[in-house]
């Protein structure tokens, strides 16, 4: 498992306090949560074309598994278009703020605030849970995600996860990445674990649950990152954009994947 830092002046808050505020600073960087969920509010067939969704549906039903929990629920798009979907999800993130304005503009669903290691919530009271690049954001490792996931989810139940993966095109970030003039050593601070295929089912064996599937996704994302870490090019230039376009559809994912998605399932015994 490989660890990755970040930049920032906040280096002596308590872990739990600097994710919540990176993320809340995140979402509202990133249009907010008027910005970003309302818009999927009409238009929730593009989650159709979501690499996520793709891989997720075919283990799931609305019959067979409808309670959810969205580990990391953001500013809720998940939640709304599987809501939609015919299950019933309850969205948890750490984040107050966004929590607080989702419940405000959502009356009707169920968003908390909470944190994954230690929801709170009763054992056993999932059919699956899914949570899109969480799990890697404490320095302690995955393990108490995954344990708690495992006591919230009945036997038999799903877990769909994503974090970052340690493949050889982000490798490369390292290689090609320019080196500031003063480093800030002492400005840094723990930001997320990459993992590769091995390690991401060893860590789930280790949680006591049955891996179904690994698979590296978004491509496009990783070579865009590539292109900007290594060769200063904007996220959004068109050259980056078409760049990553076209080789995402000829790379390999192993190569060239940014995230790594697992499927997996607790035990009917468990």
């Amino acid at each position: 498992m490989h660890k990755d830092y970040i930049a920032t002046r906040d280096t002596d808050a308590p872990e739990a306090d600097f994710v919540e505020q990176f993320w809340t600073d995140n979402w509202k960087n990133s249009g907010g949560v008027e910005g970003r969920v309302t818009k999927y509010v009409s238009s929730f067939d593009r989650f159709a074309l979501k690499s996520e969704w793709r891989i997720m549906r075919h283990f799931m039903t609305p019959q067979s598994h409808s309670r959810l929990l969205d580990g990391g629920c953001g500013t809720g798009e998940w939640c709304r278009y599987l809501d939609a979907q015919g299950y019933s999800t309850l969205g948890l993130d750490i984040s107050r703020e966004t929590i607080a304005k989702l419940q405000e503009l959502f009356p009707d669903a169920d968003f908390r605030a909470g944190d994954i290691r230690e929801t709170g919530l009763e054992d056993a009271s999932f059919d699956a849970m899914y949570s899109w690049g969480t799990f890697e954001h404490f320095e302690i490792g995955l393990q108490p995600c995954i344990g708690e996931a495992y006591r919230l989810l009945r036997p038999g139940g799903m877990l769909f996860i994503t974090v970052p993966f340690d493949s050889i095109g982000l490798s490369l970030i390292k290689v090609f990445q320019r080196t500031p003039k003063k480093p800030a050593r002492n400005r840094k601070r723990f930001y997320q674990w990459r993992l590769t295929r091995a390690e991401l089912a060893n860590e789930l064996a280790l949680g006591g649950f049955e891996v179904l599937k690994l698979k590296p996704i978004h491509r496009r994302q990783s070579i865009v990152r590539i292109l900007h870490h290594g060769f200063g090019v904007d996220y959004n230039s068109r050259f980056a954009r078409f760049t990553g376009l076209l080789l995402g559809l000829v790379l390999p994912r192993s190569f060239c994947g940014h995230m790594l998605m697992a499927v997996a399932r607790k035990p009917e015994n468990g």
